[in-house]
C-alpha cells in the first residue's frame, strides 16, 4: 500500500506529488495525446479532467491528488498515470520514490539507460566474453563473442533476456554450462540474496513466480533457501564451435541501478586463450 495515507510526514509527500504532477500536466499539449486543441483553453497543458479520463480513474479522485489530499494511490494508477503524462524512465522513478512505492524499471528502460561507455568497454575486451547484468541476472548488454556461444540471443525477446531463466529453461544454455548444478545453484543463491533488498518488489516477485511455473527444477534450488553474494569465480562453458572453454569470470560494478555490472570472461588456461582467439573477427 502507498503512504499516501496518513499524516506528519506523508503531508509533505503529498505536496510534492500534487506539485509535480500538476508541473507535468502543464507541460503536456493536447496534441501529444491525441487531443483537438482549442483556443478556448486558459491554462496550458491539458485539463485535470482529460488527465484523469486519459488515465483511467475519476475526475474527483485525480483532482484530490493533485490538491495534496489523504488517498490512497496503487502503484497501477500511478503507472497509469505516468503513462498519460509521458513521464520518462527517471519521472516514473521519482514519482514512486515520492509515494513510497517499489520503482517499477522495464528490461528495456535499463537497456536504452545503460551508459554508452559500458558497451564500449564490452566490446574492447574481444575476443574475451563480456556482458552487462543487473542484480536479477537481465542480461543489458552483451559483445560478439559472448553471442556467438547462443544462437538466437541476439533476436530473442528482451524479457527473456535473463541468465537466470534461460539457465533453467533454454536446453542450449544447459549445453554450455558445462556444471550445470552448481552453476545454478550458485545463481539462485544469489538472486534470493540480492531479492532481500527488493522484498516488495512486485518485478523481483513475479519473475520467481514466472520460473516456479516453468521449471520444476527451479523450485528445488529455490526451496533450499541458501544464500550467497556475488563474487568472481571460474568455470567451464561449452561453445558451440571451439569446444571446451575454462573461464575466469570477473564482476565489475557499474555507476547505473539497479547494481548493474560487466561480467568479463577472461581464460584461465593457454588452450582456453587459443580458442577464444580465434572467435575474433575485427570489425
Amino acid at each position: 500500500m502507498s503512504v499516501l495515507n496518513g499524516n506528519g510526514a506523508s503531508e509533505s509527500r503529498r505536496r510534492e506529488i500534487a506539485a509535480f504532477l500538476r508541473s507535468r500536466r502543464e507541460r503536456i499539449s493536447p496534441e501529444q495525446v491525441g487531443l483537438p486543441s482549442s483556443r478556448r483553453r486558459r491554462t496550458p497543458g491539458l485539463r485535470r479532467e482529460e488527465v484523469a479520463q486519459l488515465a483511467g480513474v475519476g475526475v474527483t479522485w485525480y483532482t484530490w491528488l493533485e490538491q495534496g489530499r489523504d488517498i490512497n494511490a496503487s502503484p497501477q494508477v500511478l503507472d497509469a498515470i505516468a503513462r498519460t503524462l509521458q513521464f520518462d524512465a527517471h519521472e516514473h522513478a521519482h514519482l514512486f520514490t515520492l509515494a513510497g512505492l517499489p520503482t517499477i524499471t522495464t528490461i528495456a528502460d535499463e537497456c536504452d539507460a545503460l551508459c554508452p561507455t559500458a558497451r564500449l568497454l564490452i566490446e574492447q575486451l574481444e575476443p574475451y566474453p563480456a556482458s552487462v547484468l543487473n542484480a536479477r541476472f537481465d542480461l543489458l548488454a552483451f559483445n560478439r563473442v559472448y553471442a556467438s556461444f547462443f544462437d538466437d540471443l541476439e533476436t530473442m525477446p528482451l524479457e527473456d533476456r535473463n541468465c537466470l531463466w534461460l539457465a533453467f529453461t533454454d536446453p542450449l544454455w544447459r549445453e554450455v554450462m558445462v556444471d550445470w548444478d552448481e552453476s545454478v545453484g550458485r545463481m539462485v543463491a544469489e538472486y534470493r540474496a540480492a531479492m532481500a533488498e527488493h522484498i516488495d518488489d512486485p518485478a523481483w516477485q513475479g519473475f520467481v513466480d514466472r520460473l516456479h511455473r516453468a521449471s520444476p527444477e527451479f523450485t528445488t534450488f529455490w526451496d533450499r533457501h541458501d544464500v550467497v553474494r556475488m563474487e568472481n569465480n571460474t568455470q567451464r562453458a561449452m561453445h558451440p564451435t571451439v569446444g571446451l572453454l575454462r573461464l575466469n569470470y570477473t564482476n565489475l560494478w557499474l555507476d547505473h541501478g539497479p547494481r548493474a555490472r560487466i561480467v568479463a570472461f577472461t581464460p584461465a588456461d593457454e588452450q582456453t586463450t587459443e580458442r577464444l582467439q580465434t572467435l575474433y573477427r575485427p570489425l
